[in-house]
């Protein structure tokens, strides 16, 4: 059955693709190994072929990979993915998850943890980490509201990141094919429900709550 298995690895950086291509061909032999780049090569091979199992990095150039994350869900909402982060879970890991992926696993991971993760999801599991699991676990037992940044719908988040980076509005709009404007008012929302009042407070938070990188 190994060698019948499909995955779409999408990254954008090429020596990454390859590294993930060189781990699933050796515990998948005989697999089909698809690449992608952006969300447009995303959706290509999405329509053009069938696949077991999606791996998105988060950070992907244009559209973020929790946007294509949400897309997917929306269009092919069987088909399980597999995020992958150079960040730590504490930033993404619950965002990931209730937006619909089968698991999250850090760049960091060792390769057998990842064959480890592709399994689990390949059976119709979910995979996190076990440090991650005891987190979340505890957080469920306390009944603890999460961090204020939780609020925060995916694209404000990611423009909250983006602006705590020091990227000027006419910047962060180029990164992601939105208009100024846009980004403003993006800017004014996460400071109404973060109840802050400009973008330096913003940087402290970020800072504070380790959403950087």
């Amino acid at each position: 059955m190994n060698g019948t298995r499909k995955f779409l690895i999408v990254d954008d950086h090429a020596v990454v693709r390859q590294g993930l291509k060189a781990i699933l061909a050796e515990a998948h032999p005989g697999a089909r190994l698809g690449e992608a780049q952006n969300a447009m090569e995303v959706f290509s091979q999405l329509r053009q072929h069938e696949w077991d199992l999606v791996m998105l990095d988060i950070n992907i150039p244009g559209t973020s990979g929790l946007e294509i994350l949400k897309d997917i869900k929306q269009e092919y909402p069987a088909l399980p993915v597999l995020m992958l982060s150079a960040h730590s879970e504490d930033q993404y890991a619950m965002r990931v998850l209730k937006g619909g992926a089968a698991g999250f696993l850090t760049k960091g991971s060792a390769p057998e943890e990842l064959v480890q993760a592709v399994r689990k999801v390949l059976g119709g599991g979910k995979y996190v980490s076990p440090a991650l699991a005891e987190k979340l676990a505890s957080h469920l037992d306390t009944k603890r509201d999460g961090p204020p940044h939780e609020l925060l719908s995916d694209r404000e988040f990611q423009v909250l990141r983006l602006i705590a980076s020091g990227k000027t509005p006419t910047e962060i709009a180029a990164d992601l094919s939105l208009s100024v404007k846009t980004i403003s008012t993006f800017r004014t929302r996460i400071l109404a429900k973060l109840d802050m009042r400009n973008s330096s407070e913003l940087t402290h938070y970020a800072i504070d709550n380790g959403l950087l990188e």
